[in-house]
């Protein structure tokens, strides 16, 4: 069994998440499975964000410290605090990074293949 107490939660293997983002973000994996499921700690700088992109198998967010920004393709922009969760389908087109008012750590859940895409644009 792996413990990981908030105070080590963002220690160890810290590196730049895979993929096309605006801005610095970073990215400690917990777990990756044979069945191409990621469990990872991703910290994005304020107002950095991942480029538009899909997962084949979904994805879930959950957001511990600061506030989020996250929006499906065709859907309005959503704003997420810490304790929110977003949950994104297999297939969706989706982007989702931090506020330009201070930093955002998530724990994100991810299964399949991604599938980067274009920038966003506000």
């Amino acid at each position: 069994m792996r413990v990981i107490k908030p105070s080590d939660r963002m220690h160890g293997d810290v590196r730049p998440p895979t993929g096309s983002f605006h801005g610095r973000a970073t990215q400690h994996l917990l777990h990756e499975a044979a069945a191409d499921t990621r469990v990872s700690f991703v910290s994005f700088d304020p107002g950095a964000n991942a480029h538009w992109h899909i997962h084949s198998g979904g994805q879930v967010l959950h957001i511990l410290d600061g506030s989020a920004r996250a929006q499906a393709w065709g859907e309005p922009l959503h704003t997420l605090s810490a304790g929110d969760t977003a949950i994104t389908p297999p297939g969706e087109k989706h982007w989702h990074g931090a506020t330009s008012e201070g930093p955002m750590t998530q724990l994100a859940i991810t299964c399949g293949d991604v599938t980067w895409l274009e920038d966003v644009l506000d």
